[in-house]
Parts: structure tokens; sequence; C-alpha cells
């Protein structure tokens, strides 16, 4: 269903406006350079400081831009059901393939609590849903055995894993079934994942290398592991220097050093990375080859 390279998008804001025109100039560049497919209005896309009405055009336009080159995945999560459910229609209007809904974050729910919101969503609307459990920012974690009763659900077709647990590929396969579509959340773990039986990541560093991580990936799936693996050194890196501030100020940078003309600016609470972040991804860059 999805696999291959799929950045999770960065918003363009410019004078504190979503910048629809970079965005479109970006959406079409991605499916240039090679990406299998996007993620409008991920945590990478600063969801968490969209108003209700930019989460709307953000994913409308990526689905416009797309034209159905590639798959669209938009960003639905919430830690409110109902709200979640909204986001859901909102995509299913907009023509997105699925829906990429993080797990619920503050509240803690329990499994019975996750099984219970996952079912809501399945039940709100037909469109496929990818489970996103990062339990590094949502503190909850689903675990196997519960993701394997969702994914009994027909439209529960697969997860962004970043649990950061290699293992849970495996494990997955075995309660999911081997068709479950199993996708990194993780870029530096994404050599690993495949391996272990993964199909493509849901990236951030896409943003910036959108060649380089697609022809990766593609190395991967047909099985050519020499260049895979040149791949992976030549962007580990980058991988790494990415996350050395809070996403996605670095992430943003990096761009504004291939782009210059793409906007870098944050929305708060997110602020510019430090200096040694920009030296880092500076030094990342080089090392791929990107400026």
């Amino acid at each position: 269903m999805f696999r291959g390279s799929i950045p999770a998008l960065v918003t363009p804001f410019r004078d504190e406006a979503f910048d629809e025109v970079q965005f479109r100039a970006f959406v079409d560049w991605q499916i240039s350079e090679g990406s299998h497919g996007l993620v409008p209005c991920g945590t990478t896309g600063e969801s968490a400081t969209l108003h209700a009405d930019e989460h709307e055009r953000v994913v409308s336009v990526c689905v416009e831009q797309a034209g159905r080159r590639v798959p669209v995945i938009a960003g639905c999560g919430s830690n409110s059901t109902a709200v979640a459910a909204h986001l859901m229609k909102v995509a299913e209007r907009a023509g997105a393939d699925a829906a990429l809904v993080v797990l619920p974050y503050y509240n803690r729910p329990n499994q019975e609590g996750l099984i219970a919101h996952y079912t809501a969503l399945a039940e709100a609307s037909p469109l496929p849903i990818v489970v996103y459990n990062v339990p590094g920012r949502t503190v909850t974690d689903i675990l196997p055995e519960t993701l394997g009763k969702l994914a009994e659900i027909p439209t529960i077709v697969g997860i962004k894993d970043a649990s950061g647990d290699l293992s849970r590929v495996s494990a997955h396969r075995k309660l999911c079934g081997e068709d479950f579509c199993q996708l990194s959340g993780n870029d530096d773990m994404a050599l690993g994942f495949l391996g272990m039986g993964g199909v493509g990541t849901i990236s951030v560093t896409a943003n910036v290398a959108p060649r380089l991580f697609a022809d990766f990936h593609n190395a991967f799936l047909s099985r050519d592991m020499a260049t895979a693996m040149a791949l992976q050194d030549r962007l580990f890196p980058l991988h790494k220097a990415l996350f050395t501030d809070a996403s996605p100020g670095p992430v943003k940078y990096a761009l504004s050093r291939i782009k210059p003309d793409f906007p870098s600016a944050l929305r708060l609470p997110m602020t510019t990375p430090s200096e040694a972040s920009r030296k880092a991804v500076d030094a990342a860059l080089e090392h791929a080859g990107l400026i």
C-alpha cells in the first residue's frame, strides 16, 4: 500500500502565515526528486500550532498539488477522539489516501483506551489509518498485542513506528500479518527497520535529501545492498544532525541552506536552532554532498 521514502513535510510560514506558494513548489520538488508519498500536518509540519482552518488548507493544498502522482497520508492525530475524527473527515473530503493518527498525547490512555480510540476513528471514517507510535512525544506506547487486535479492523492498515525498538517489526509481522504496512519513524534506524521487514520510512531527512533517501529505499527494496549501505553512510550524519535541537528547527534551517528562498520561520514555542546545531547540520549537508 505505502512504501519507500515518505517525507513528513515541513510547513513553510511567511509573516506568520502559511506560505502556500512555497508549499506547492515544495510538493512538486519532493515528487520530482522521487519521494514515494507525502505526509502533511505531521509533527514536522508543526501541526500542534496550526489553526484549524490552516490544517485543512495545508492538507487540501498538498492533495491538490500532488495530483495523485504519489499518495498523501494526512496527519489527523489529536488527544481528543472527536477532534481526530473531525480531522479524518476533513482529510477524506480533501481526497487524502490515508490518515496518520498519533497516539493520544498527554491523556495517557491505557491499552483499552487505545483500542476504543482507534476503533471509534475507524467507525467514523472509511479512510485507511496508519497508527503513529512515538512514546518519546506522547508518553503512551501501543503494545504489539494491542496493535494486533486493531489490525483486525480492515481500515487500520499500518504503523509509523518511532518506538526505537527494532524487534517490534518482527512482533508486528507475527501479530498483524506480513501485509500490515510497517513504516519507520526514525531515519537513523531505517536500514535496520527495512532489514527486519519494514517497507519504508515517514521521514524528516527526506525534506532535505529527497532524492538520496528515495534512492536508498529503492536500492534496499530491490536488494541492492551495496548501494543502500553507501547511501546510509552518506546520509547518517544528516539523520543525526536534524535532531541536535528541537525538530523541526534544524530541518527548516537545513532547507534554507539548500533552498535560500525557503522560509525557515518557526512558530512559538519553537525557536531557531542553536549555533552548535546549525554547525552540525552544515557539516552533515556537506558530508552528504548537498552543499
